[in-house]
């Protein structure tokens, strides 16, 4: 007897869309057949009439219970507990975060204390990229070799410090040097390099040039964080990946000249991606004018209307290769606080929102193919960070990811539509579509605006990207 058979709705598989049933029998996806010819039986059939079926969403950038300073105090972003709940609410079932490298310690113990907050505290299956600061010792380069060889495939650095460091020699920004030597292990090990990509010179030379002219308004924002930076950076670390070999994974891409830049380079044949968030998207530096609206920030800005619609053809056409949220999920207070370039609180609580806002905004709106949706949402970041064909798929052997979207409602989101904190920028938007049942590996964890998940019942994934991902422009 199979557990689970999802009957009648539109199915998105690699091979094509169509009116099938899925199978599963415990955690797997057995069998995508014509409706109907599935014989067996089963302990429970969802009907997806009317619904179209679709895999589990991949959020592959994601801040969760990440310690930072905000007005002075020591802060962290939303946990496990928190964030994960309410991605499953959003149709998201697997998240991928970030165990941080600091000055002091060793990956090791960065794995470790980022083991002990996700084991037994998250509803959602979840792996983690390791992050990379400063100065990359030869001892570290070592350890990043034996966690890539241990699952941990994706490693991610800043090309710049993003804000002023209090303490220049204690900033997150790896030089070209240290990127270079990184690089070239990422090439050997088949591991993905993630950059968060701004030129640090003129990031600094704004943020001071802004003070000298008194102009440190938290909607001047885009004028430190410029495209310029964005397209001298992506260039410049493009060079060096040209020169090594090594694939780069470009996070929140925010203007057209960074989709430009990765295009050229994947017109040479180089393995190089991008991705966006569903905020870039939606909104552009105008909404900076807003009354507090800071809360529309995450680093780097918003960049123009021009800009934002770019970034929507890169979604639907082509061009950009995920949708992902940058998730930073603070309180209202904490979010509104900082009132100047210097202390504005970057990020959002995005992941219950992006399967539902990118199916809204692409799909019903603009007309995104559907396989096209489940690529940005789930099987691109599937791809390029080693988690296919074990997640974002509806093939047999997969996990079973399942998530049901219905097209038919139509509404303006309220504060009541939402699982996690005490505001979210989307309160307000109208939509086209939503997430309705969320499946994660054949059990069903949110139907009817019900949670019927175990805390704790997520799984750590261990990864390894494909060599077409790493040596070829894949996906």
């Amino acid at each position: 007897m199979l557990d689970l058979i999802i009957r009648g709705g539109q199915v998105v598989a690699p091979w094509g869309i169509g009116d099938w049933d899925v199978a599963v029998q415990g955690d797997k996806i057995v069998s995508v057949a014509a409706a109907r010819t599935v014989t067996e039986e089963a302990v429970r059939v969802v009907d997806a009439s009317g619904k179209i079926v679709v895999p589990g969403g991949i959020e592959p950038h994601a801040h969760i219970a990440a310690p930072f300073i905000a007005q002075g105090q020591n802060v962290s972003t939303a946990p496990p507990e928190q964030v994960s709940r309410a991605a499953l609410f959003g149709g998201t079932t697997t998240l991928l975060d970030f165990a941080v490298q600091n000055p002091g310690i060793d990956v090791n113990q960065a794995i470790a204390e980022r083991t002990a907050v996700w084991q037994g505290h998250s509803y959602a299956d979840y792996s983690h990229h390791l992050t990379l600061s400063g100065q990359i010792q030869p001892n570290i380069l070592g350890q990043v070799r034996e966690a890539i060889e241990d699952g941990f495939a994706s490693i991610k650095i800043f090309t710049t410090n993003v804000r002023p460091p209090a303490d220049p020699a204690q900033g997150r920004m790896v030089r070209m040097g240290h990127l270079h030597d990184l690089m070239e292990l990422v090439q050997r090990e088949g591991a993905m390099l993630l950059v968060h990509s701004e030129d640090d010179d003129m990031v600094m030379h704004m943020y001071q040039k802004m003070a000298a002219e008194e102009r440190t308004q938290w909607w001047n924002m885009n004028l430190v964080h410029t495209n310029e930076s964005e397209d001298v950076s992506f260039r410049r670390v493009l060079n060096v990946a040209e020169w090594t070999g090594s694939p780069v994974y470009f996070v929140h891409v925010s203007a057209r000249q960074g989709i430009q830049a990765i295009g050229e380079s994947r017109s040479k044949g180089m393995p190089v991606y991008g991705e966006t968030l569903h905020n870039y998207c939606c909104f552009n530096a105008d909404n900076y004018r807003e009354e507090n609206g800071m809360k529309y920030h995450t680093y780097p800005s918003l960049k123009s209307e021009e800009d934002r619609l770019s970034l929507w053809d890169g979604i639907v056409k082509g061009g950009l290769n995920t949708m992902a949220t940058d998730e930073y999920c603070t309180s209202w207070d904490i979010k509104i606080a900082g009132k100047t370039i210097a202390d504005v609180t970057g990020g959002h609580n995005g992941a219950e929102t992006r399967l539902g806002i990118t199916f809204s905004e692409g799909v019903s709106k603009r007309g995104m193919s559907l396989q096209r949706f489940v690529d940005v949402t789930s099987a691109n970041a599937a791809k390029i960070m080693g988690l296919y064909p074990r997640k974002g798929v509806i093939a047999p052997g997969s996990d079973a990811d399942i998530v049901l979207i219905d097209p038919s409602i139509k509404k303006r989101l309220t504060g009541d539509d939402f699982h996690i904190t005490d505001y979210s920028i989307w309160e307000g938007f109208e939509i086209e579509g939503w997430p309705s049942t969320t499946i994660l590996r054949g059990s069903v964890v949110v139907e009817n605006g019900q949670l019927h998940a175990t805390l704790g019942g997520g799984q750590f994934i261990r990864r390894k990207v494909a060599t077409d991902i790493t040596n070829r422009p894949a996906c």
